[in-house]
């Protein structure tokens, strides 16, 4: 009965290490996802922010060019 319980000791000790090993790998790939959709989040922004931009300056060129006409 000894051998059967250490024999179930260690596949428990090596199984666990493996899924240790598992759950670091997914940890981090969690955390370079992480930072890779921040840096698009901040790419989106100021890409609206150009867009409202551009968007107040060809409001105030229609407008110029409405006073003209």
């Amino acid at each position: 009965m000894g051998d059967v319980v250490t024999a179930l000791l260690l596949a428990l000790v090596a199984e666990n290490a493996e899924l240790r090993e598992q759950l670091a790998s997914a940890q981090e790939m969690l955390v370079e996802t992480a930072i890779d959709a921040g840096n698009m989040h901040a790419l989106v922004e100021a890409m609206r922010t150009e867009r409202d931009a551009w968007q107040e300056e060809a409001q105030r060129l229609q407008g110029r060019a409405a006073r003209r006409a």
